[in-house]
């Protein structure tokens, strides 16, 4: 972690005394969250069918489960800081709701592209129906569009604003999987009821409102406070998920029926407590040194979009569809390795090469690096 601190300049120079604080552990989260991606996908891909009731393919799916409800939250967080950075430019309510709308519409852009890339890709094989598949693109894209007014919220106020909202998508989520048919249908079901084949609103939005009450949070805690904030962080974590797992279990509930992996409030709150004691590790990591000069872990961080995009099609797709349900988990593994390290090396390119512009450098964060900063003031 650097810490930079300007020297106070006389008032006739109109320079105020401002302490600001990098925050690579963000990158850090995100890039860990892109390995669990990468060799989960590997794993479910290429594994043989008689391999996936093995320990180490449950254990790598069960893994690989934190990584969306990760680049989620961490949308959720870079969000918050958009919203953050308008108020303090004192722009008008349309304004910051125009803003967070226009990132709405760009993630849709996105989403929309991704499926129709693939569906390119795969003609004439691909199914016409792939082009409404619900992915995560979609799903932050819906989130941002029905979350855009708490832009127009004090910071103070989406910190619990963020939470309320979070709590509520999750609470809900049982009773919106249990709707006839007739009454949730077609494409608004592929959206919003939880489906292990999509990443519909209910429940996976509650971790980008959980995300932006985090980084409201961020926003207004001072530098010289972050440690005991992630020392809270972590804590809060751990007991989010020891009551979660706790209540989960135990032989009631309140609801009629509950798919404790599908649409279980318990399992979003476990995951949101595994995702704070994740950024609580990060945070210590990259403070005492580990976060100084380059990383192939922030590295994957900074560009998870051009990751993500790519690794579907090259582990989905055509390219190599001859490993498809054939490898051994320990030909898996090595299959993992090797994408991991060419994704590196994509990456690397996207940030040092020519190329460095395009609209790849946006997933949950900020063009270019998702990296905030903690302000003193």
């Amino acid at each position: 972690m650097t810490e930079t601190q300007t020297v106070e300049a006389p008032e006739a120079q109109r320079t105020t005394t401002k302490r600001t604080v990098r925050m690579p552990f963000l990158d850090w989260t995100r890039g860990l969250a892109a390995t669990i991606m990468l060799q989960g996908h590997v794993f479910h891909s290429f594994a043989r069918p008689e391999l996936r009731e093995s320990g180490p393919y449950v254990i790598s799916q069960f893994i690989g489960g934190i990584a969306p409800a990760i680049f989620l939250f961490l949308t959720g967080v870079t969000l918050a800081f958009m919203m953050h950075s308008m108020e303090r430019k004192l722009a008008s309510r349309q304004d910051r709701l125009m803003t967070a709308l226009r990132r709405a519409a760009y993630l849709g852009v996105l989403a929309f592209a991704f499926r129709i890339q693939l569906f390119l890709f795969g003609w004439p094989y691909s199914p016409a129906q792939d082009l409404l598949k619900v992915d995560i693109l979609n799903c932050m894209a819906l989130a941002i569009v029905t979350m855009s007014g708490l832009a127009v919220l004090r910071t103070p106020q989406r910190v619990h604003a963020g939470v309320v909202v979070g709590l509520m998508i999750a609470c809900a989520s049982p009773l919106v999987a249990m709707l006839p048919a007739d009454v949730l249908s077609g494409v608004a079901r592929m959206y919003l009821a939880p489906d292990a084949n999509y990443f519909a609103y209910f429940p996976w939005a509650a971790f980008l409102a959980f995300g932006i009450s985090a980084g409201s949070v961020l926003k207004l805690v001072k530098a010289d406070h972050m440690h005991r904030l992630m020392q809270w962080s972590a804590i809060l974590g751990f007991g989010l998920i020891v009551s979660a797992q706790y209540f989960s279990n135990i032989p009631y509930s309140l609801y009629p029926a509950v798919d404790f992996w599908i649409n279980s409030p318990g399992l979003i709150l476990i995951k949101l407590g595994v995702i704070m004691v994740v950024l609580a590790v990060t945070f210590l990591w990259t403070h005492h040194g580990a976060g100084e000069g380059w990383s192939w872990v922030r590295q994957l961080g900074t560009t998870s979009l051009l990751v993500y995009w790519v690794h579907i099609e090259l582990v989905y797709g055509r390219w190599l569809g001859f490993w498809k349900e054939g490898l051994t988990l320990a030909q898996c593994s090595i299959a993992a390795i090797a994408l991991i390290l060419t994704m590196i090396g994509l990456s690397y390119l996207r940030t040092h090469g020519t190329w460095r512009r395009p609209a790849f450098g946006f997933f949950g964060g900020l063009p270019e690096s998702a990296s905030g900063r903690v302000s003193g003031d």
